[in-house]
């Protein structure tokens, strides 16, 4: 990845984070933008979010979907691009992985007890 995608990645990464803790709505409150990752011709960008509590997903991504048109007037708003990206978010990787890695190992350490 070239530095200048490196730098699109995270500004838009701080924006949208800022935005959604401006935002009012309760299913957002638990959410942390992890990573961007946007489209060589900037035309679309995926927004890779961490969601505290598993029952919270779902509902999160909800919103974050419901609100993808604000979202992306404000990068248009406060990011000097030639286009302004359409936004798709889904849940981190891995972090889920990390998640699952720390399960294994505390049911490890259960065994060996």
């Amino acid at each position: 990845m070239s530095d200048r995608m490196m730098r699109v990645n995270s500004t838009l990464r701080e924006v949208l984070a800022e935005e959604i803790e401006r935002m009012s709505d309760s299913r957002l409150e638990l959410v942390s933008v992890t990573a961007v990752d946007t489209a060589p011709n900037l035309r679309s960008a995926i927004v890779y979010v961490d969601v505290l509590g598993d029952a919270a997903r779902e509902p999160a991504l909800t919103a974050l979907r419901g609100a993808a048109k604000r979202l992306q007037a404000v990068i248009g708003a406060e990011v000097r691009m030639k286009y302004t990206p359409t936004l798709e978010f889904k849940i981190d990787p891995g972090i889920t992985g990390g998640e699952r890695i720390d399960e294994i190992l505390r049911e490890l350490s259960q065994e060996e007890e």
